[in-house]
């Protein structure tokens, strides 16, 4: 019994990971009870971290503070992966709004701070200190504390970490709470919030229509189909010819007739130029195929063909069997020869019944394949991320460069690799559950350290005054959200889109986490991801501007 003794007694590597899954266990349960249909959800990890180390468990810091920042490289990271093919296309939208709305909040807690030191009696480095921990960021923590060190104020250093502690979990509730306030007070419905959040979404995507066309125009009577498609590449893709009264597969080699009728799925935008080029069109519901013919939607798991095109692939050249439309990442697709297919894609394939199995398994069709994890890609992306994190930017005046930092680097490369796909045979896709579990383990490892780290001397900083630094911090966390909440719905900006900004102003994962529970959609995590890279930036330089012209 006496190891027992030991590890429990005593600071080690295994003692701090005993304590480390203690306080995600118990986080985890805690933020699952609810009190009046509010949760504090992921956040719970934190409290649970704080209540380890109020009773004084032992733990090596060094280990902590590593675990620390590699959960949460692995959020922000997974949290750009999922956004990347989204995020460009959403910027041009309302992105550059939002990060004005984003900069208001910066910017706002940045003044407050400011007066707080102006009219306090309250040291540089314990108000840059509430204010890290108020807006809950962490890499701006790091700068002042390095501009400190740097001025030979090592002893400030450690009165900053101190005042950070005491904020960041009023940080976290003053966000969620600033959400559920704006919500109440404008009578906001989520409901219909998501509802409108989705007709946003089919305005500005692709609108694939069920098309026949009766062919009438004399120049392409007795043309092959080879010929037609692509003559029409990126305007129609085919999926069978009717013929008095039966069905035939489009081969390439197959010739059209006069009076011949060509189905298919079409972009609405291309109905006039099919109606010139070939002939009457006729828009129609989604009907039955019968015959010899059928339809399947086959899950693209077969590595060797990710990243090719509908021609290299070739299987209308091989099987009586073409591909009509693509779904990736809830977008819709109309496939042309040059359009590739990516890991995780469902495409919809007309062709013969007889066939059909047999192109299900050249594509995959295999859930359990689609499964593995992309571990070689998920590392290579953070490396990348890490160095992006770590380039300085050197500002006049400043006695040291700013950086995006651990959580920055990683979440830009994250962003554009999500967005590209892949980099040449090199495939960035993650599987939807795999991506969710390096989520979650990321974020619950961030705040079990961050709560363990902080815990220590924390009931004794507030009895002794720390509690001024608890209004402060409050302060700073509600005003700026709170009025640029307001502002931001006089805009008719989507109340999800919203708490997702509020979140990304503040680079609070948790308070994304609570925002994703309010509703199952993208918009949260779209609006995030979007301000994220810049209120990064900004916490991190108007931090160490802070210390520059106060102390």
């Amino acid at each position: 019994m006496d190891f027992l003794i030991e590890l429990f007694t005593k600071p080690s590597i295994a003692a701090t990971l005993i304590f480390l899954c203690m306080a995600a266990f118990a986080g985890v349960w805690l933020g699952r009870l609810e009190l009046k249909k509010i949760k504090l959800g992921i956040a719970g990890v934190l409290f649970s971290g704080l209540l380890i180390a109020h009773f004084g468990a032992p733990m090596d810091e060094h280990v902590l503070h590593f675990l620390r920042d590699f959960g949460l490289i692995l959020f922000v990271y997974s949290v750009g992966i999922d956004m990347g093919p989204r995020f460009f296309s959403s910027f041009k939208k309302d992105g550059l709004t939002l990060n004005l709305l984003a900069m208001g909040v910066t910017v706002g807690g940045f003044l407050i701070a400011l007066l707080l030191w102006r009219f306090t009696n309250l040291s540089p480095a314990v108000v840059v200190g509430i204010l890290s921990g108020a807006t809950t960021n962490t890499p701006s923590l790091g700068a002042a504390q390095q501009i400190l060190t740097e001025q030979g104020a090592q002893a400030a250093a450690t009165q900053t970490g101190m005042s950070y502690a005491v904020a960041y979990p009023f940080g976290i509730l003053g966000i969620i709470g600033t959400m559920l306030i704006i919500k109440v007070l404008f009578r906001i419905k989520t409901k219909d919030e998501v509802e409108s959040y989705g007709q946003s979404l089919k305005q500005g995507e692709t609108k694939l229509e069920n098309v026949k066309v009766l062919v009438t125009n004399p120049n392409v009577f007795g043309k092959s189909i080879d010929f037609i498609k692509h003559v029409m590449d990126r305007e129609v893709a085919l999926s069978r010819i009717e013929r008095s009264g039966d069905f035939l597969i489009p081969t390439d080699d197959e010739v059209v007739l006069e009076g011949d009728i060509i189905w298919g799925v079409s972009d609405s935008k291309h109905i006039d130029s099919i109606n010139l080029k070939i002939g009457t069109v006729e828009v129609f519901d989604k009907v039955e195929i019968g015959g010899a013919l059928a339809v399947v939607n086959v899950l693209i798991t077969n590595r060797k063909i990710a990243g090719k095109t509908i021609e290299q692939i070739g299987i209308y050249r091989r099987y009586p069997a073409n591909i009509t439309r693509i779904y990736r990442n809830g977008i819709k697709i109309l496939p042309s020869l040059n359009t590739s297919v990516e890991l995780g894609d469902t495409v919809k394939v007309v062709g013969k019944k007889a066939i059909l199995e047999e192109v299900r398994h050249e594509l995959g069709d295999s859930v359990k394949e689609l499964a593995k994890p992309n571990i070689i890609s998920l590392f290579l992306g953070i490396f990348f991320g890490v160095i992006v994190g770590s380039i300085p930017i050197f500002i006049p005046g400043l006695p040291a460069p700013a950086k995006l930092g651990l959580a920055g680097g990683p979440l830009l490369v994250a962003i554009v690799l999500g967005y590209k796909g892949r980099i040449g045979k090199l495939s960035f896709y993650m599987t939807p559950g795999a991506n969710q579990v390096l989520k979650d383990v990321g974020i619950i490892l961030f705040l079990a350290c961050v709560g363990l780290l902080s815990g220590g001397k924390f009931v004794e900083t507030i009895l002794n005054g720390g509690w001024q630094w608890m209004f402060y911090g409050v302060l700073i966390t509600f005003v700026p959200i709170f009025a640029v909440g307001i502002i931001a719905y006089f805009l008719r900006i989507n109340y999800l889109k919203i708490c997702g900004c509020i979140a990304g102003s503040m680079t609070d994962p948790p308070a994304l986490e609570f925002a994703n529970d309010i509703a199952p959609v993208q918009a949260q995590s779209a609006a995030y991801a979007m301000v994220y890279p810049l209120t990064m930036f900004l916490r991190v330089l108007l931090a160490q501007i802070f210390v520059l012209i106060t102390i």
